[in-house]
């Protein structure tokens, strides 16, 4: 039936295989096939170890073998061992295969472009591809230690400020709450984490510490098109891994009412509610973990 989920699911993937080429032998009139192109693609982008190019694509070794053969004999790339790990292998792009990459991605941002000018709410249009693209690639979401002023760490935290300032009655100032300083979220006092999908940031969360045994956790962000694949979660599990590593033995966190699923997921995850701890005007509910 056509409002049947399964259907539905069918009809989206029959769209985007027929719409990007993925069944055209010649992907964007480049005379080679889509597997090629996305190899070439992630070599170009800078991935050179072999087998974390067939990791990324979901490729078996005689198929990641055979497509590197053909981009090799086409002259676009060269496959060497790894000077640090002669039982690794690593590609790279010849002058030719540069040369095809900058085509491909011309003629993709070109696709790209058209895509988004076919609808009139083009914004509504990338935040349904980010919610695609977040759960098809869950498994492939990189959690990282960052400095917070990294660009990826301020872009988070950019978003998380906007949101709060939806959401909570008053706004949000940044300027009035306790924000914490980029030192305290860096080791030894503490960390900074990002999550990011095929390199778009995606979530946050900071370790604030002092350098005693006590720490706070502060800024805890996951964007709408990545919630509910658990990432919240994840990232509170990293920080307090990164707080045992540096020794801190209790945990603490602020938040607002108007934040319910953030109160849901710490109580689920062993937080006890405390009396407030600081005088930062914004939150109104106050956690503690011991670990």
């Amino acid at each position: 039936m056509p409002y049947d989920p399964v259907f539905r699911v069918r009809r989206f993937n029959r769209a985007v295989t027929a719409e990007v080429g993925a069944l055209d032998t010649s992907f964007l009139g480049r005379g080679r096939p889509l597997g090629a192109a996305r190899v070439l693609n992630l070599i170009g982008q800078g991935q050179s170890d072999v087998a974390a190019i067939r990791d990324d694509l979901d490729l078996d070794s005689g198929l990641m073998s055979r497509l590197l053969r053909s981009l090799e004999e086409e002259g676009l790339i060269e496959t060497v061992s790894n000077p640090q790990d002669a039982r690794r292998r690593i590609a790279r792009l010849t002058e030719t295969g540069s040369s095809e990459f900058q085509a491909y991605e011309a003629l993709s941002n070109t696709q790209a472009t058209a895509f988004l000018a076919r609808h009139s709410q083009p914004e509504e249009l990338l935040r349904a591809m980010d919610i695609v693209a977040s759960a098809l690639r869950r498994s492939h979401i990189a959690v990282e230690e960052k400095d917070p002023r990294n660009a990826d760490a301020t872009y988070c935290l950019g978003e998380y400020y906007a949101e709060l300032g939806r959401r909570f009655e008053k706004g949000f100032d940044v300027s009035l709450s306790r924000d914490p300083d980029a030192g305290d979220m860096i080791r030894p006092r503490g960390v900074f984490l990002v999550a990011t999908s095929d390199s778009l940031p995606i979530g946050c969360v900071g370790l604030k510490g002092s350098g005693g045994d006590v720490a706070e956790i502060k800024r805890l962000w996951v964007a709408p098109s990545a919630r509910g694949l658990g990432l919240a979660k994840r990232l509170m599990a990293a920080a307090e891994n990164c707080a045992c590593e540096l020794s801190i033995e209790v945990l603490r966190l602020d938040t607002n009412s108007a934040l319910t699923e953030a109160q849901q997921l710490y109580r689920r995850t062993g937080w006890t509610e405390i009396s407030r701890f600081n005088d930062d005007p914004y939150p109104d509910t106050f956690f503690e973990k011991r670990l």
